[in-house]
């Protein structure tokens, strides 16, 4: 953040990174505690109209000080069904803004509107610009794999097994993270030298993910909230492969979004190579494909960010709540701000 010119100031809070019992059981409740005065103290030193969070463990601090102040707190959470920690916080909220209408009831708001999730905008570039700038021909059906941060092996692992075989139908667009990166060379390496420019390993995208997005005809990839918005607002179907820890929480998003006719769901225990090579096949079915894509342009919500920036707006000007139904008109991207 701060090489970005965003100020960054940090609380002795820390993740609930151990479970176990070892010291960090006793220390973490007093981390805790000390930092609802720390967080009071810089709110009331920057004097903020408005708090927004995500929620979560590490949100609680600032939204009991933000309480205490009488600052109001917009929260917004992605999945389906809340964790533990979103519901344990959502009550200190003033607003709710969810991707799913179900959240509202998972989480008994009486304040909470379905915006969607707030993404890159899909506008700042189109499929022909975004294949010039990643150099994919344009007769190249292009396979964009991403595993995101977590378990990101068994993408690899898939990948490297599955390559020859998909490279007989497509580009290869790969995200394998900084520890699979070495490996993917490799494999690059020992591909027939006609295949190679075909397989375009990378250990990361940042501000390139929008190109990759924009140029890529199918992806294979998690059931993030982000993920499924971006694959929504580019119109590309998805075949899904939810991570199966964390609670269960991509496997519900993955399936309320499958049951939109967007994405195909695997489940993690059976996604390898023929899994993998299975889902390329949708490439070569245009009828299927292009059914995928208009319904995953249906189920996007091109004006979310808007629409959760609006409650923002709102809520910083103490101004009354608008009705749930024109933040669905922001976030569905047919009302103006």
């Amino acid at each position: 953040m701060p090489p970005s010119g965003i100020q960054l100031r940090r609380l002795v809070v820390r993740s609930l990174r151990s479970s176990g019992r070892d010291v960090h059981l006793v220390l973490d409740p007093l981390r805790l505690a000390a930092s609802v005065p720390q967080a009071a103290w810089l709110l009331a030193r920057r004097r903020p109209k408005v708090v927004f969070t995500t929620g979560g463990y590490m949100a609680i601090p600032v939204m009991v000080a933000a309480r205490l102040l009488g600052i109001p707190i917009v929260l917004w959470d992605g999945n389906v069904v809340p964790g533990r920690s979103v519901r344990a916080t959502a009550r200190l909220a003033t607003a709710i803004a969810v991707t799913d209408s179900r959240t509202c009831a998972a989480l008994a708001a009486r304040r909470c509107f379905v915006t969607g999730t707030p993404i890159r905008d899909p506008r700042s570039i189109d499929h022909e610009a975004a294949r010039e700038q990643l150099g994919i021909p344009a007769r190249d059906r292009l396979l964009l794999v991403f595993g995101g941060s977590q378990a990101v092996r068994r993408f690899n692992g898939a990948v490297a097994e599955a390559l020859p075989r998909l490279l007989e139908r497509c580009t290869v667009l790969h995200v394998t993270g900084h520890d699979g990166y070495a490996d993917a060379l490799a494999a690059r390496d020992a591909l027939p030298e006609e295949r190679r420019a075909r397989y375009r390993p990378v250990p990361f995208l940042g501000d390139e993910m929008t190109a990759a997005l924009a140029s890529a005809d199918l992806v294979v990839g998690r059931a993030g909230a982000s993920t499924l918005a971006e694959c929504a607002a580019f119109a590309v179907p998805l075949v899904c492969v939810p991570y199966p820890h964390a609670g269960g929480h991509q496997r519900l998003n993955a399936e309320a979004y499958a049951a939109t006719g967007a994405a195909r769901l695997v489940e993690d225990a059976d996604f390898d190579a023929d899994a993998l090579v299975e889902a390329s096949r949708l490439l070569a079915d245009p009828v299927a494909h292009l059914a995928m894509s208009a319904a995953a342009r249906s189920a996007g919500r091109p004006g979310a960010a808007d629409a959760v920036a609006a409650l923002i707006e709102v809520a910083a000007e103490r101004q009354p709540w608008p009705a749930a139904a024109e933040i669905a008109g922001i976030a569905a991207g047919t009302a103006g701000r």
